[in-house]
Order: C-alpha cells, then sequence, then structure tokens
C-alpha cells in the first residue's frame, strides 16, 4: 500500500479512537465527516493602515483559500463558493493556495475556468501558489486555470492597485514556502516605500520574514486552522509553516507593524474531517486610520 494511503488510514483510524476515547463514537465521527466541512464561516475585518489613501476606504476584499478540489470537495460545491462570493460584491478577491489537492490527477480540469471564470471583482482577481498547487507536477496546470478564469498569478512580485484619482496600495504575492521558493526581496523591488503593503502568502510563518521588510498586512492560509482539533488537546495536524500562526488574526513584529490573517480554508487534506475548525471565507474591508 502507498506510503500516503497507510498515513491518511492511520489517520483516520487515530481520528475515529480519539472520538471514541472522548465518548463522541459515531455521531462525532459523523459530524466532522459529514456536518462540520460544510459549516462556511463568514468573518468580516477590518483592515486600517494610515498608509492607506482614503479613496480606499470601504473597498471590499474576499479572500477564500485550500479547496483542495479532489479530496471530498466537488465542483458542485465550488460553484456554490462562487455564489456565496459574489453575494458580497467584492472589489478585491485573493485566493491564496491550493486548489486541487492533486493537480495531475484531477480528471476534471477543463470544467474548474468556466466555474471560477463567474467570480467578479471590479478591481482584479488575483492568486498565489500553495504547496498542492506544485505537487503532482501541478505547477504549470494551476497557473493556466487561473490565467483562464482572470486571475493574476503572483509570483514573487507586486501590483500596484489604483483608483482612479491615481491613489494606489501595493499588493505582494510569493511563492509557496513548501515546495516553491518564495523570494520577499524579489517581491518588493518595484514596491514604492510609502505605500500601503498587502501580502499574500500560503504559508503563515513567513511572516516572521515579512515582518523585517516593512509589510502592513498579511494574508494566509494553509492550515486549515488545524483542521481537527480535540478540545484540551489542540489540533491533531498543523503542517509546516503554519506552527507559529495556525489561525486567525495576529499583530507581529517588535511594535506590531505587522499584521496577519490567517484563513481556516474551505476544504480538507489527508483527513476528511473538520472537528473546531469550519471552513471560513474572510471578508474583508479597507479603511485609512485618517478617515477615524
Amino acid at each position: 500500500m502507498p506510503n500516503k494511503m497507510q498515513r491518511r488510514t492511520f489517520l483516520k483510524r487515530t481520528f475515529g479512537t480519539i472520538l471514541t476515547v472522548l465518548g463522541l463514537g459515531s455521531g462525532g465521527y459523523f459530524y466532522a465527516n459529514r456536518i462540520e466541512p460544510s459549516l462556511l464561516e463568514i468573518n468580516k475585518l477590518d483592515i486600517k493602515h494610515s498608509s492607506i489613501p482614503t479613496s480606499f476606504n470601504g473597498v471590499k476584499i474576499v479572500q477564500f483559500s485550500d479547496t483542495h478540489l479532489g479530496f471530498h470537495y466537488n465542483l458542485h460545491q465550488l460553484e456554490k463558493l462562487v455564489k456565496k462570493i459574489n453575494h458580497f460584491q467584492p472589489d478585491l478577491i485573493f485566493f491564496t493556495g491550493d486548489l486541487m489537492d492533486e493537480p495531475n490527477k484531477y480528471e476534471e480540469i477543463n470544467k474548474i475556468a468556466p466555474i471560477l471564470q463567474q467570480l467578479h471583482a471590479t478591481m482584479g482577481k488575483y492568486c498565489i501558489f500553495g504547496n498542492h498547487d506544485h505537487g503532482g507536477y501541478g505547477s504549470e496546470i494551476y497557473r493556466n486555470i487561473m490565467e483562464l478564469s482572470n486571475f493574476t498569478v503572483l509570483l514573487n512580485e507586486s501590483r500596484l492597485i489604483r483608483k482612479n484619482d491615481g491613489s494606489y496600495i501595493s499588493l505582494l504575492g510569493i511563492d509557496d514556502r513548501m515546495l516553491g521558493k518564495p523570494d520577499l526581496a524579489q517581491a518588493m523591488k518595484q514596491v514604492p516605500k510609502s505605500s500601503f503593503k498587502l501580502l499574500l502568502s500560503h504559508a503563515p510563518d513567513v511572516a516572521d520574514d515579512a515582518s523585517t521588510y516593512q509589510i502592513h498586512w498579511q494574508l494566509s492560509g494553509h492550515s486549515h486552522g488545524g483542521q481537527v482539533k480535540i478540545p484540551f488537546i489542540g489540533a491533531l495536524v498543523v503542517p509546516p509553516f503554519a506552527q507559529n500562526y495556525p489561525e486567525g488574526y495576529y499583530a507581529i513584529g517588535d511594535n506590531n507593524d505587522l499584521e496577519l490573517y490567517v484563513n481556516r480554508g474551505i476544504g480538507t487534506t489527508r483527513l476528511p474531517f473538520r472537528f473546531m475548525a469550519k471552513p471560513e471565507l474572510t471578508v474583508f474591508t479597507l479603511n485609512s486610520l485618517e478617515s477615524d
């Protein structure tokens, strides 16, 4: 039996054993396998900073992450997710990696782009690579899908997000920390020093490095919020490069100069369960501190 299947079988049995010990039994197993993975939570936060131009006040961003298509997440669910995202009428949409669980084995690749093309954002759609987007020789597969879907793929580079009056903020995106080659210095090369800087990084723990680059905010995924958390014990599995910042909001650096938000993602991987780690969409609203 392949090592991956052995690992998944071991994890599933371990999780089942833990539920039994906790007295949850088959009911807990059913909840974690069928119920919680569909309980999409919408979290809303303000991104405030004095470097954000007042013309950006009220600009709405929707972040989604880690769909892992092919592993207990299908195209019908993706279509529902697209409708949910469009419901918020975002100005910007960010996808922070891991579109398919195994890109080179996914059999419905040609059906993904037509769905993602239906996502509408008045100021653009942007994405970065996650570790699964590189896995299984999937790098070009992922890039092609996202470009066909009218997403701008940011790979150690930046873009200026502009308003009609000429004001702007800087958006940076780096490669995945686990299987890619992230290069913050390269991504920063064309970034105006005085601009508000927002970084997309699949791996949350990159924030420790990002805090030394005068980056103001970072949005990440990857961790799934631990995906399975046991009361009084914590997460069953936390992936590398999400150990320090597994979910939610953090202020980082000596003066809390970098603010980080880690999205719990949509799908599952390794284990077809979520327990105390609901899937998440995050809706951010930009505001200049000068407007307070």
